[in-house]
């Protein structure tokens, strides 16, 4: 196939991709409003699952009041999750749709351990979703919702701010769960292999920390805790996963 012809069926892939991202767009739009209290705004509500196992570290908690200051910010937010809820919810299809069309170029030998990366990789993103919904975000907008400088200074959560903080709290997490599929995909090419990340690990530890500190910006170190714990056993499963030197050599 020449160049154009490779564009003509990535384009045909991109429409497709954008069909099927239209059409449950347009279901989460109309969906939103039904589950924006118990799920979205989940977190807030004093009820909310992770708060009641953690009552010993928390304390008794109230539910936190979202504002909204700005008169089109509702209808915004409304537009903007649903379309974030929408790409979640098609990550799958868009990872079929990348996979088919790279398979083409591959070797049938590379097909088994490519598509096993796409459908790993799809796994492995719900899972850091989920760990950020139910675990990460949480965790952090208490701490910080619950924080106050002085007795005096009432915390008002925005909505926009809320918003921001679940949006990039749970897809940060999504895309750091990816770190098995990296590192396999680097062992795969003979960039890495499981000496090498044994060796890298107390310096991986310290880096791990660093990341740790960016996701969740407190002072907490609980907080701290929550996120590290995952991603260092990421770490060490990518360690399970990856090849040896002598694998590596051997092919």
């Amino acid at each position: 196939m020449s160049f154009w012809d490779h564009l003509d069926v990535l384009r045909s892939y991109i429409i497709r991709v954008l069909v099927v991202l239209a059409f449950v767009l347009a279901g989460c739009f109309f969906a939103l409003p039904h589950i924006f209290d118990a799920f979205i705004l989940g977190p807030s509500h004093a009820d909310f699952f992770l708060y009641r196992w953690l009552g010993f570290a928390y304390g008794p908690s109230q539910d936190v009041e979202i504002i909204n200051i700005n008169v089109a910010s509702q209808f915004l937010t409304h537009i903007s999750t649903a379309f974030w809820l929408s790409v979640v919810l098609v990550f799958p299809f868009l990872m079929y749709e990348l996979w088919a069309f790279v398979r083409p170029a591959l070797y049938p030998e590379e097909i088994k351990g490519v598509r096993s990366a796409f459908a790993g990789g799809t796994v492995l993103f719900y899972i850091g979703c989920a760990v950020g919904y139910m675990v990460v975000f949480p965790i952090v907008f208490r701490f910080l919702a619950q924080y106050r400088i002085g007795a005096e200074v009432a915390n008002q959560i925005n909505l926009g701010s809320y918003m921001h903080l679940f949006l990039s709290m749970i897809f940060v997490m999504g895309l750091v769960f990816e770190m098995p599929m990296l590192a396999w995909l680097l062992s795969a090419l003979g960039l890495i292999n499981k000496g090498m990340l044994r060796s890298w690990r107390r310096y991986a530890i310290v880096v791990l920390l660093v990341l740790s500190a960016a996701i969740t910006p407190t002072g907490d170190p609980f907080t701290l805790l929550v996120v590290f714990l995952p991603l260092y056993l990421l770490y060490e499963f990518s360690i399970l996963i990856v090849k040896s030197g002598r694998e590596a050599a051997s092919e």
